[in-house]
């Protein structure tokens, strides 16, 4: 509601153009660079059996790609979010052979990649707008991808 005088015209509504949303993303990456980059499609949340499938590929992957990483072991970090505390999750981590390290007490909302990836990412893509996912998508993994070694 507004003021105004009843002879004024009526205010104009300004169409704003529809986003293309939201991609939620679950990237994986070592000290090499990025692993698998999974794109969660619209609709679906990850849970514990969605996350726990991630989990299969991301080793198949660590085999293929560097198998002394998996007989060497591996040390996981993830987010502190419900679908990684599961207890399924946890159970799939330990079949894997992933040795799960603790998250940081003091910072039990923010993710590893909150200070490494999502700055730089976010400073990339700032002022863009697109109008399909896969354009998000395309220019995300450009800049990932593009990243030296050091970065990791």
């Amino acid at each position: 509601m507004e003021w105004r005088h009843s002879g004024s015209p009526r205010p104009k509504k300004f169409r704003v153009q529809k986003s293309a949303g939201k991609v939620l993303t679950s990237i994986f990456w070592d000290e090499d660079g990025i692993l698998p980059i999974d794109y969660v499609p619209k609709g679906p949340i990850i849970n514990a059996e969605y996350y726990s499938s991630l989990l299969v590929q991301l080793k198949d992957i660590l085999k293929k790609k560097c198998r002394w990483k998996v007989t060497k072991g591996v040390l996981f970090l993830h987010y502190n979010a419900p679908a990684h505390r599961a207890l399924a999750t946890q159970k799939k981590l330990a079949y894997l052979g992933f040795q799960c390290l603790d998250y940081p007490p003091y910072s039990p909302n923010v993710a590893p990649s909150d200070y490494r990836l999502n700055p730089g990412l976010k400073k990339q893509l700032k002022g863009l707008h697109f109008s399909f996912d896969a354009e998000v998508i395309t220019a995300a993994e450009t800049w990932l991808y593009g990243q030296p070694s050091e970065f990791f």
